[in-house]
């Protein structure tokens, strides 16, 4: 929370004013921007080496080993319905974690944290992607994109560790 101050009244006398802002990390899917609230994150992760999981859903990827513990990484493309991204592309990791599992979230690209005022946030527009709109708790509007912000919960929902 920042505090700005505003001056009001013929005396000048200094009132503070509460302004919330959202800290969210930017990731992408092809042209697509994502935000994850970065208290959500735990990790972010380059290439990593992940085993692969017999007979789990398409959308895990694997597990793999961070610091000693089993992660879970999950391909956010396939969970969204989309198209795999080209055969030897780099793809970067977020690790968040949800009722005490930790999950890898495959991304194309992690970009910088933004800084966005929370009186700037919108609920889901109707004419958002189904796929998008199922995991996403609203949006904010860039310059020149909508920037999705990412409900982990939601997004890991049906999703389960042991698989």
């Amino acid at each position: 929370m920042t505090q700005d101050i505003a001056l009001t009244g013929s005396d000048a006398s200094a009132l503070p004013v509460m302004t919330e802002n959202s800290e969210l990390l930017t990731v992408m899917l092809g042209d697509q921007i994502f935000g994850i609230p970065i208290l959500k994150v735990q990790d972010v992760l380059g290439q990593q080496q992940v085993t692969r999981v017999p007979l789990a859903p398409a959308e895990v990827a694997g597990s793999l080993n961070l610091r000693g513990r089993i992660v879970t990484a999950l391909r956010v493309r396939t969970r969204l319905g989309l198209p795999p991204i080209a055969a030897g592309t780099q793809e970067m990791s977020i690790v968040v974690e949800s009722e005490g599992e930790l999950y890898s979230l495959i991304f194309d690209a992690v970009g910088d944290v933004l800084t966005l005022n929370i009186q700037d946030f919108e609920q889901n527009p109707r004419t958002l992607d189904p796929k998008f709109r199922e995991v996403s708790d609203g949006i904010y509007r860039l310059s020149d994109k909508l920037l999705v912000v990412l409900d982990i919960e939601k997004l890991l929902s049906g999703i389960s560790p042991e698989q």
